[in-house]
Protein backbone atom coordinates (compact mmCIF):
# COMPACT_ATOMS: atom_id res chain seq x y z
CA UNK A 1 0.00 0.00 0.00
CA UNK A 2 2.72 2.51 1.03
CA UNK A 3 4.89 1.51 -1.93
CA UNK A 4 1.98 2.20 -4.28
CA UNK A 5 1.41 5.59 -2.68
CA UNK A 6 5.08 6.51 -3.09
CA UNK A 7 4.91 5.50 -6.74
CA UNK A 8 2.01 7.93 -7.18
CA UNK A 9 3.99 10.68 -5.41
CA UNK A 10 2.08 10.49 -2.10
CA UNK A 11 4.01 10.65 1.15
CA UNK A 12 3.17 10.44 4.81
CA UNK A 13 3.27 13.80 6.64
CA UNK A 14 6.49 14.58 8.48
CA UNK A 15 6.18 15.30 12.20
CA UNK A 16 7.15 18.90 13.03
CA UNK A 17 10.32 19.65 14.97
CA UNK A 18 9.85 20.20 18.68
CA UNK A 19 9.85 23.89 19.53
CA UNK A 20 11.66 24.02 22.87
CA UNK A 21 10.38 27.46 23.84
CA UNK A 22 6.78 26.48 23.10
CA UNK A 23 7.19 23.21 25.00
CA UNK A 24 8.56 25.09 28.00
CA UNK A 25 5.57 27.46 28.06
CA UNK A 26 3.12 24.58 27.83
CA UNK A 27 4.95 22.60 30.52
CA UNK A 28 4.82 25.51 32.96
CA UNK A 29 1.02 25.55 32.60
CA UNK A 30 1.02 22.20 34.39
CA UNK A 31 2.38 23.93 37.49
CA UNK A 32 -0.33 26.60 37.23
CA UNK A 33 -2.94 23.85 37.25
CA UNK A 34 -1.29 22.09 40.21
CA UNK A 35 -1.15 25.38 42.12
CA UNK A 36 -4.88 25.94 41.57
CA UNK A 37 -5.71 22.46 42.83
CA UNK A 38 -3.47 22.81 45.90
CA UNK A 39 -4.90 26.20 46.90
CA UNK A 40 -8.45 24.99 46.32
CA UNK A 41 -7.96 21.86 48.44
CA UNK A 42 -6.27 23.80 51.25
CA UNK A 43 -8.91 26.53 51.41
CA UNK A 44 -12.03 24.38 51.01
CA UNK A 45 -11.29 21.13 52.86
CA UNK A 46 -12.72 22.48 56.12
CA UNK A 47 -15.93 24.09 54.81
CA UNK A 48 -18.19 21.02 55.01
CA UNK A 49 -21.11 20.82 54.60
CA UNK A 50 -21.52 23.05 51.57
CA UNK A 51 -24.05 23.70 48.83
CA UNK A 52 -22.91 24.72 45.35
CA UNK A 53 -25.23 27.23 43.67
CA UNK A 54 -25.29 27.72 39.90
CA UNK A 55 -27.12 30.14 37.64
CA UNK A 56 -26.80 32.89 35.09
CA UNK A 57 -24.47 35.87 35.51
CA UNK A 58 -26.97 37.91 33.46
CA UNK A 59 -29.74 37.91 36.05
CA UNK A 60 -30.38 41.40 37.46
CA UNK A 61 -30.87 42.19 41.17
CA UNK A 62 -34.54 43.05 40.58
CA UNK A 63 -35.24 39.62 39.03
CA UNK A 64 -37.37 37.04 40.89
CA UNK A 65 -34.58 34.53 40.16
CA UNK A 66 -32.09 36.74 42.03
CA UNK A 67 -34.39 36.97 45.04
CA UNK A 68 -35.04 33.20 44.95
CA UNK A 69 -31.30 32.43 44.98
CA UNK A 70 -30.57 35.00 47.69
CA UNK A 71 -33.30 33.70 50.02
CA UNK A 72 -32.26 30.10 49.39
CA UNK A 73 -28.62 30.85 50.19
CA UNK A 74 -29.51 32.64 53.41
CA UNK A 75 -31.81 29.84 54.55
CA UNK A 76 -29.17 27.19 53.87
CA UNK A 77 -26.47 29.34 55.48
CA UNK A 78 -28.56 29.73 58.63
CA UNK A 79 -28.90 25.92 58.71
CA UNK A 80 -25.14 25.39 58.64
CA UNK A 81 -24.35 25.13 54.93
CA UNK A 82 -21.42 27.00 53.45
CA UNK A 83 -22.52 28.45 50.11
CA UNK A 84 -20.21 28.10 47.11
CA UNK A 85 -20.81 29.98 43.84
CA UNK A 86 -18.87 30.91 40.74
CA UNK A 87 -18.19 34.30 42.28
CA UNK A 88 -19.64 36.35 39.44
CA UNK A 89 -22.69 38.63 39.15
CA UNK A 90 -26.31 37.55 38.77
CA UNK A 91 -27.37 34.34 40.49
CA UNK A 92 -23.83 33.88 41.79
CA UNK A 93 -23.85 37.26 43.49
CA UNK A 94 -27.31 36.50 44.90
CA UNK A 95 -26.00 33.24 46.36
CA UNK A 96 -23.01 34.91 47.96
CA UNK A 97 -25.13 37.80 49.24
CA UNK A 98 -27.63 35.48 50.88
CA UNK A 99 -24.87 33.40 52.43
CA UNK A 100 -23.10 36.54 53.67
CA UNK A 101 -26.30 37.58 55.42
CA UNK A 102 -26.54 34.13 57.02
CA UNK A 103 -24.50 32.34 59.65
CA UNK A 104 -22.12 30.31 57.50
CA UNK A 105 -19.32 31.01 55.04
CA UNK A 106 -19.84 32.59 51.63
CA UNK A 107 -17.32 31.37 49.04
CA UNK A 108 -16.68 32.49 45.47
CA UNK A 109 -14.75 30.37 42.98
CA UNK A 110 -13.98 33.20 40.60
CA UNK A 111 -12.81 32.61 37.04
CA UNK A 112 -10.41 35.03 35.34
CA UNK A 113 -12.18 36.35 32.23
CA UNK A 114 -11.25 39.21 29.86
CA UNK A 115 -12.69 42.53 30.97
CA UNK A 116 -14.33 41.13 34.12
CA UNK A 117 -13.62 42.75 37.48
CA UNK A 118 -13.64 40.58 40.60
CA UNK A 119 -16.35 41.67 43.02
CA UNK A 120 -15.88 39.87 46.33
CA UNK A 121 -17.82 42.11 48.73
CA UNK A 122 -20.15 39.23 49.67
CA UNK A 123 -17.44 36.56 49.84
CA UNK A 124 -15.66 35.41 53.00
CA UNK A 125 -13.30 33.31 50.87
CA UNK A 126 -12.44 34.28 47.29
CA UNK A 127 -10.44 31.97 45.06
CA UNK A 128 -9.35 32.87 41.53
CA UNK A 129 -8.98 30.30 38.78
CA UNK A 130 -7.56 30.53 35.28
CA UNK A 131 -8.82 27.11 34.24
CA UNK A 132 -12.47 26.13 34.12
CA UNK A 133 -11.73 22.45 34.73
CA UNK A 134 -9.87 22.99 38.02
CA UNK A 135 -12.67 25.28 39.19
CA UNK A 136 -15.28 22.66 38.32
CA UNK A 137 -13.47 20.06 40.42
CA UNK A 138 -13.63 22.41 43.40
CA UNK A 139 -17.38 22.81 42.95
CA UNK A 140 -17.94 19.05 43.09
CA UNK A 141 -15.30 17.73 45.46
CA UNK A 142 -16.68 19.06 48.74
CA UNK A 143 -20.31 19.73 47.78
CA UNK A 144 -23.13 18.31 49.87
CA UNK A 145 -25.71 19.53 47.35
CA UNK A 146 -25.96 21.09 43.88
CA UNK A 147 -28.68 23.70 43.29
CA UNK A 148 -29.36 24.65 39.69
CA UNK A 149 -31.05 28.02 39.22
CA UNK A 150 -32.02 29.43 35.80
CA UNK A 151 -28.98 29.93 33.59
CA UNK A 152 -27.35 29.42 30.23
CA UNK A 153 -24.72 27.17 28.69
CA UNK A 154 -22.41 27.23 31.72
CA UNK A 155 -25.22 26.32 34.10
CA UNK A 156 -26.36 23.45 31.87
CA UNK A 157 -22.74 22.29 31.69
CA UNK A 158 -22.47 22.15 35.49
CA UNK A 159 -25.87 20.47 35.78
CA UNK A 160 -25.18 17.70 33.28
CA UNK A 161 -21.61 17.17 34.47
CA UNK A 162 -22.62 16.39 38.05
CA UNK A 163 -25.34 14.06 36.73
CA UNK A 164 -22.74 12.31 34.57
CA UNK A 165 -20.27 12.00 37.48
CA UNK A 166 -22.94 10.48 39.72
CA UNK A 167 -24.26 8.26 36.91
CA UNK A 168 -20.80 6.80 36.26
CA UNK A 169 -20.02 6.60 39.99
CA UNK A 170 -17.03 8.93 39.65
CA UNK A 171 -18.38 10.87 42.61
CA UNK A 172 -20.74 10.11 45.48
CA UNK A 173 -24.49 10.61 45.22
CA UNK A 174 -25.60 14.03 46.47
CA UNK A 175 -28.85 15.98 46.11
CA UNK A 176 -29.07 17.72 42.73
CA UNK A 177 -31.96 20.16 42.84
CA UNK A 178 -33.42 22.04 39.88
CA UNK A 179 -34.86 25.37 41.04
CA UNK A 180 -37.88 26.69 39.11
CA UNK A 181 -39.50 23.99 37.01
CA UNK A 182 -41.12 26.49 34.62
CA UNK A 183 -37.73 27.66 33.37
CA UNK A 184 -36.17 24.20 33.13
CA UNK A 185 -39.18 22.19 31.96
CA UNK A 186 -38.26 22.12 28.23
CA UNK A 187 -34.85 20.64 29.08
CA UNK A 188 -36.34 18.16 31.55
CA UNK A 189 -38.90 17.15 28.92
CA UNK A 190 -36.03 16.43 26.52
CA UNK A 191 -34.36 14.26 29.15
CA UNK A 192 -37.58 12.26 29.62
CA UNK A 193 -39.24 12.26 26.20
CA UNK A 194 -36.11 11.86 24.07
CA UNK A 195 -33.12 10.62 26.05
CA UNK A 196 -35.04 8.29 28.38
CA UNK A 197 -37.54 7.23 25.71
CA UNK A 198 -34.75 6.26 23.31
CA UNK A 199 -32.68 4.46 25.94
CA UNK A 200 -29.84 6.99 26.11
CA UNK A 201 -30.37 7.12 29.88
CA UNK A 202 -32.37 4.82 32.14
CA UNK A 203 -35.06 5.49 34.75
CA UNK A 204 -32.52 5.59 37.57
CA UNK A 205 -30.49 8.25 35.70
CA UNK A 206 -33.60 10.37 35.28
CA UNK A 207 -34.16 10.21 39.05
CA UNK A 208 -30.74 11.66 39.95
CA UNK A 209 -32.26 15.14 40.33
CA UNK A 210 -35.33 16.65 41.96
CA UNK A 211 -37.31 19.85 41.39
CA UNK A 212 -38.07 22.60 43.90
CA UNK A 213 -40.01 25.85 43.73
CA UNK A 214 -39.14 27.54 47.04
CA UNK A 215 -36.14 27.90 49.38
CA UNK A 216 -37.97 25.82 51.98
CA UNK A 217 -38.48 22.98 49.49
CA UNK A 218 -34.78 23.04 48.62
CA UNK A 219 -33.74 22.81 52.27
CA UNK A 220 -36.31 20.08 52.92
CA UNK A 221 -35.11 18.01 49.96
CA UNK A 222 -31.49 18.20 51.10
CA UNK A 223 -32.38 17.24 54.68
CA UNK A 224 -34.67 14.43 53.49
CA UNK A 225 -31.97 13.03 51.22
CA UNK A 226 -29.46 12.70 54.05
CA UNK A 227 -31.99 11.36 56.55
CA UNK A 228 -32.96 8.65 54.05
CA UNK A 229 -29.27 7.81 53.72
CA UNK A 230 -28.89 7.51 57.48
CA UNK A 231 -27.56 10.96 58.32
CA UNK A 232 -29.25 13.97 59.90
CA UNK A 233 -26.48 16.11 58.46
CA UNK A 234 -24.44 15.63 55.28
CA UNK A 235 -21.58 13.21 55.67
CA UNK A 236 -18.76 13.95 53.28
CA UNK A 237 -16.25 11.42 52.03
CA UNK A 238 -13.41 11.98 49.61
CA UNK A 239 -14.48 9.14 47.35
CA UNK A 240 -14.46 9.85 43.65
CA UNK A 241 -12.98 13.25 42.87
Amino acid sequence: MLKDEHKRGKRRPIAPDVNDSMLTRESWKIFQVIAEFVEGYERLVHIKPSASIFGSARVKPDSPYYEFACKTAKLLSDHGFTIVTGGGPGIMEAGNKGAYQGKSFSIGLNIVLPGEVLNSKFQDISLRFRHFFTRKVMFAKYASAYIIFPGGYGTIDEFTEILSLIQTKKTRRIPVIVADSKYWQPLLDFFRDTMLAQGMIDKHDYELFTIAETPEQILHQIQTFYKEHGHDHPHISDAGL
